[in-house]
């Protein structure tokens, strides 16, 4: 923890605009547990909040882990000293997803995810403390790292698409951008059975990192059509997971997709996109959005970390104090960093 004589947190002022200030509300009251954090990690999602000053306060910085060290009235199953990663809770079972049969898409584990939860958080993991919900605190196996656990949510995020997207055994899998989503989402489908598994990404150090993950199909986008007809005789994908979020790829991605095959989609554009109702239509495409994670996602995403099914820390490219947030923002955002994945460390 900082040696400093209060917590501090860090929250977007305005666009482009970050500041720091002192966090005194570090009481956990009942249902609730302070954590002190360990790690926080930089998503798109922060960057984006950063630019635009949207974001709900606990979503800016949502990618937390650390270690809880008070615990509120009513809370059992985390205990002082236990380490914790963010996430969602059970299925409550009384709102109307929970009640109609859909506990998989529970009303208020959504909430959580996006921080718009009853009693969600002041502020996110950008912070020294954080006194969050307990439902959201889940504890982290003794066999994942630090650093593991830090990247447990996105290692989620793309767990849950995955399983959405019910891939069959031998299929053949496109992945569109290769950044964190893109990686993982590359190595929970080689987990779920895929066969052939195709990566297409400009940067030509994130093909390198898919190809350090053990990936040999790894393309320029130039030259993803050619190869995909090579390796499936002109039929097309069977499942396509569009992990850029680039407006621009809605209807090109889904045009490498097979007949019957399927569309999954997990990069979030900024902007509408334009498709070919008719042809999706024609050619009998399913497509399935996928958004956040339940609370068994994250059981089961640390289970393939920790059994070394999924290699999360090899993302890891650097770590920064809290005081190098806003210059680190613009490096991401210029589209000229090496970086992989960034993580915070008050502690720094």
């Amino acid at each position: 923890m900082s040696t400093t004589t209060a917590p501090r947190y860090v929250r977007v002022a305005e666009p482009g605009v970050i500041e720091t200030n002192d966090d005194s509300d570090t009481t956990p009251g009942p249902g609730e547990v302070i954590v002190d954090i360990g790690y926080c990690g930089i998503c798109a999602t922060d960057t984006h909040g950063y630019q635009s000053a949207g974001l709900p306060p606990a979503v800016f910085g949502h990618e937390w882990m650390g270690t809880v060290s008070a615990v509120g009235e009513g809370v059992s199953h985390v205990t002082i000293g236990q380490r914790v990663v963010a996430g969602v809770g059970p299925a409550c079972g009384v709102c109307a997803q929970c009640r109609a049969g859909h506990a998989d898409h529970c009303d208020l584990a959504f909430a959580e995810a996006n921080g718009i939860s009853p009693g969600a958080a002041a502020h996110g993991g950008f912070a020294d403390r954080l006194r969050v919900s307990a439902r959201r605190a889940i504890p982290v196996p003794d066999a994942l790292s630090d650093i593991e656990a830090a990247l447990m949510e996105p290692a989620t995020v793309t767990y849950h698409a995955v399983r959405r997207a019910r891939i069959p055994l031998g299929a053949n899998v496109v992945i569109q951008g290769a950044g964190p989503i893109g990686l993982l989402t590359a190595q929970h489908a080689r987990a779920a059975g895929a066969g052939r598994i195709l990566v297409s990404e400009p940067s030509q150090a994130r093909r390198d990192a898919a190809t350090a993950l053990g990936f040999t199909d790894v393309v320029d986008p130039s030259a993803l059509e050619q190869r995909l007809d090579e390796v499936t005789s002109g039929l097309g994908a069977d499942v396509v997971f569009e992990c850029s979020g680039v407006a621009s790829l809605f209807q090109p991605s889904a045009e490498l997709v097979r007949r019957g095959g399927t569309l999954a989609l997990l990069g979030y554009p900024d902007t509408d996109s334009s498709v070919s109702y008719g042809d999706w239509q024609s050619r009998e495409l399913t497509v399935i959005g996928s958004l956040a994670y339940t609370h068994s996602d994250f059981l089961g995403a640390m289970t393939l970390v920790a059994e070394g099914r999924i290699d999360v820390a090899s993302m890891h490219s650097g770590t920064i104090g809290l005081g190098e947030l806003e210059s680190m923002f613009a490096e991401l955002d210029s589209g000229r960093s090496s970086h992989t994945k960034v993580l915070v460390d008050p502690r720094r």
